[in-house]
């Protein structure tokens, strides 16, 4: 069974519960907006929410996938950089709970955090402050940090940092070591487009992209993306949303659907379908089986408030996924 790296920005989820709208107002964030935030004002929100129901999780998109892989039973480990503070310790001790191997750089500024306002209506305002997740460098890694893994992990927000994800290539490659790559959004695709092409056309074995992304990428509808994407990398992966998602690799098409009817909150859910996949890769399953399996695990995520599940959520997953064939 295949061992699973993961590399990107170390982020603690703060998942709160807001009474009525007022602090939207207050801090100036529009509701259902997803806002980029100084220490200074992500300090003052979490001040100013501290009396509210609110809960904390490691978060970052790669840290969500590799938490979903542990979870399922998967040998994985994770390089990121946290600052040295309690927020910093919690994100650690939070990942090494799951099983997961922590390879964390400690910086002098804070700790990044994803603070999420939930709205009576339950609609999701993110107010994010990075600090020191940005920090992570190419200096930061050491290919024999790589040698124990089968497949890297590198989520899509890495790209700001060209020459972190061009060496992690380059030390994977070396060692055989298969490279998988989300797009991670569609504006930041459309901002790094040149840079994620040539990333993609030397190095990537499994991309994974949404709907939107996908057209960022190739300025094409899914259907026709999916077969642009699988051009230049090994397994090209397209997720639809509702709809599912489509697998491509070589003559290989899947279409693949869900059957989710309850959808409570679609946070990580595209993390945690790259969660399921890569599980099925790693133990060697076809590709549409693969796709299953991700699709079963981003439907049971959406079902549920934030991206991380109960171990009996985690548990009932295992038992469909024996079922699955």
């Amino acid at each position: 069974m295949a061992e699973i790296l993961g590399i990107g920005n170390a982020l603690v989820d703060v998942l709160t519960i807001l009474t009525d709208e007022e602090l939207l107002v207050k801090f100036g964030l529009p509701k259902g907006s997803m806002q980029m935030v100084d220490r200074h004002k992500s300090e003052m929100i979490k001040n100013e929410t501290g009396g509210l129901k609110r809960s904390f999780s490691s978060g970052g998109s790669a840290a969500n996938t590799i938490h979903g892989l542990a979870m399922l039973g998967l040998k994985t480990g994770y390089i990121g950089s946290i600052g040295n503070d309690r927020t910093g310790d919690f994100f650690e001790h939070d990942l090494q709970s799951a099983g997961i191997e922590t390879i964390l750089s400690r910086r002098d500024n804070v700790t990044g955090t994803a603070i999420t306002l939930i709205s009576p209506d339950s609609e999701r305002t993110f107010a994010t402050h990075l600090g020191a997740a940005v920090e992570l460098s190419a200096g930061d890694l050491k290919e024999d940090d790589f040698k124990n893994y089968d497949l890297i992990y590198i989520e899509g927000y890495q790209i700001f940092n060209k020459e972190l994800v061009v060496t992690a290539c380059n030390f994977a490659k070396s060692n055989n070591i298969k490279v998988a790559l989300d797009l991670a959004s569609y504006n930041v695709v459309e901002a790094k487009l040149a840079d994620f092409r040539e990333i993609t056309e030397n190095y990537i074995d499994i991309l994974f992209a949404n709907e939107e992304e996908a057209r960022a990428f190739t300025g094409l509808d899914p259907e026709n993306a999916i077969k642009k994407l699988s051009e230049i990398s090994e397994i090209a992966v397209v997720k639809t949303g509702k709809d599912g998602s489509l697998v491509k690799s070589g003559k290989e098409f899947y279409r693949i659907g869900t059957d989710t009817l309850n959808v409570i909150d679609t946070t990580g859910a595209g993390d945690l379908y790259a969660s399921g996949f890569l599980y099925g890769y790693a133990c060697g399953r076809n590709l549409e089986i693969c796709g299953k399996y991700g699709s079963l695990v981003a439907g049971k995520v959406i079902e549920i408030l934030g991206a991380r599940m109960h171990k009996e959520i985690w548990n009932q997953i295992k038992e469909q996924i024996t079922l699955i064939s």
